[in-house]
């Protein structure tokens, strides 16, 4: 494995194994066909609602142990109306005060079983910052014990590994 890699954001070569990993739309919009998705759905790069669904672009961190720093899912969350007309209120504020808004996944991550759908708790930050997923603490999955309890330089060569497959 290269310790250098391009970015499927910005186009350029980065040094070092890349710490996150994103999804450019809900699985359910990236499932229509590419020249009717921008007529049956609305979105940009934080944000999408396909008819009366609404979802929102977010993080979910899973720390490293024995070093700096964490892996970042750049996933969506299906939120109910009402968290997504909030999100559009404070999002050029600090929303690091807010209360947590629960959710769903809304991406297949390709390195876990079963996240679509699964409940989780979004956490709105600064106005620079996408809003944080956490995984219910009643959530015994893999993901969600990674999350709590952090992957180590192994596990987190095995993600890779598997994304790059």
């Amino acid at each position: 494995m290269d310790d250098s890699f391009i970015c499927g954001t910005c186009g350029k070569e980065h040094a070092g194994l890349i710490t996150d990993y994103g999804f450019k739309l809900p699985d359910v919009v990236w499932g229509i066909p590419e020249p009717e998705r921008s007529i049956q759905a609305k979105f940009d790069t934080d944000l999408c609602r396909l008819g009366g669904r609404y979802f929102i672009r977010c993080v979910l961190q899973v720390p490293f142990i024995g070093m700096e720093g964490s892996f970042g899912w750049g996933v969506w969350a299906e939120v109910p109306w009402s968290v997504f007309e909030r999100h559009l209120e404070i999002y050029a504020q600090d929303g690091s005060n807010e209360p947590a808004h629960e959710g769903t996944l809304a991406n297949a991550i390709p390195v876990y079983e079963n996240t679509v759908g699964v409940p989780v708790l979004l956490q709105f930050g600064a106005q620079t910052k996408r809003p944080c997923l956490r995984m219910l603490a009643e959530d015994h999955s893999k993901l969600a014990e990674e999350q709590r309890a952090g992957i180590d330089d192994a596990r987190y060569h095995e993600i890779l590994n598997q994304l790059a497959s």
